[in-house]
């Protein structure tokens, strides 16, 4: 008997670091100390000695149940985007710089291609925030989990200086609300997708005309990053109030998450087409308004509380980094919440 008869293959988890190490040497940083293949990711701080204040910024998440979307259509080179996505867009949403992200795989069998497939969407997602891929894990689970199927979650690190943090504290009634548009569905609410439409290649296979391409296609498209759209309004000279990650909970718990007691959310619904995928789930899953806004993101990725003597810069910004953005509503004196109008 030996580890390989067990179930676990040492001789292809070091092929698939070898797949891997092309994709990772593309989000490298200059801070990065050392190569792929170390105990641990080195990372010199020295940058941030520039700061007042320096804070350090953490994220931790996964895909959910969306990694098995990409099983069963056998894609596997866009959800470690959706993984990064997750993680860096928290740390973006306080404020701070991604500086470097870790992954953990776990599957059933380490088939090295998939493996290295799986990290070349996780290095694209470090490109996209410019986080740099400083380490990972790819863990076989032979008898825990069926040979085809992995999870994928990550960690990520930021930096902040203190008088940057966004904490919401100095929202008020008459500051303007920013949406920025979503890719989609990102990657919360798959239980309630997987409940309406069925998991199966001919399923997802099947072309919508009011989306314009397959449900696979729609639903696979991975989570927007924020990170370039959120730096250039900053440098753009304005001060983020508050910033709201609209992920699982939607618009209903994630928004007031950003407000200081006394202020609430007004929304307005119309000011911005609803993309078509949540209007299909809507229906085939007749799934009331009130609950989708509470899982979804329903086309918002991101909400800012601004100024409103600031709009146009925050939009122009937003802009040039590619990101559609509108006046989603206001904040307005009441008790902490969102009301929908």
């Amino acid at each position: 008997m030996d580890y390989k008869k067990s179930g676990v293959d040492i001789e292809a988890g070091y092929k698939s670091v070898e797949l891997m190490k092309e994709h990772v040497k593309k989000t490298m940083r200059p801070e990065v100390l050392g190569g792929l293949g170390g105990f641990a990711g080195a990372f010199d701080l020295s940058k941030i000695k520039e700061m007042e204040e320096p804070v350090l910024l953490s994220g931790t998440d996964g895909c959910g149940t969306k990694v098995k979307l990409a099983f069963v259509m056998d894609k596997h080179d866009t959800i470690g985007i959706d993984a990064v996505a997750m993680c860096v867009n928290d740390i973006a949403c306080s404020g701070g710089e991604p500086l470097f992200f870790l992954d953990y795989i776990a599957c059933g069998k380490n088939f090295p291609e998939k493996i290295a497939t799986i990290v070349s969407g996780v290095a694209e997602g470090c490109r996209q925030s410019e986080a740099a891929l400083v380490g990972g894990e790819t863990a076989e689970h032979p008898g825990l989990m069926p040979e085809n199927d992995y999870d994928l979650a990550g960690f990520a690190v930021g930096v902040v200086d203190k008088k940057d943090l966004i904490t919401g504290e100095n929202i008020k009634p008459g500051d303007m609300l920013i949406g920025i548009a979503s890719s989609g569905v990102h990657s919360n609410g798959f239980s309630l997708v997987r409940s309406v439409f069925e998991m199966t290649e001919e399923s997802l296979n099947t072309y919508y005309d009011e989306l314009g391409k397959t449900l696979g296609e729609a639903l696979i498209e991975p989570t927007r990053i924020y990170v370039k759209g959120l730096k250039a309004v900053k440098n753009a000279g304005v001060t983020i109030k508050g910033c709201s990650h609209i992920t699982g909970g939607g618009f209903y718990e994630n928004i007031p998450r950003m407000l200081p007691d006394g202020v609430k959310a007004v929304i307005n619904k119309n000011a911005y087409e609803v993309p078509a995928i949540f209007k299909l789930l809507a229906d085939k899953g007749d799934i009331a308004e009130q609950m989708m806004y509470n899982t979804f993101n329903m086309g918002i990725g991101m909400v800012l509380a601004i100024d409103p003597a600031d709009k146009d810069k925050v939009i122009s910004a937003l802009e040039s980094t590619g990101d559609k953005a509108c006046v989603l509503g206001e904040v307005v004196s009441g008790e902490k919440g969102v009301e929908l109008v």
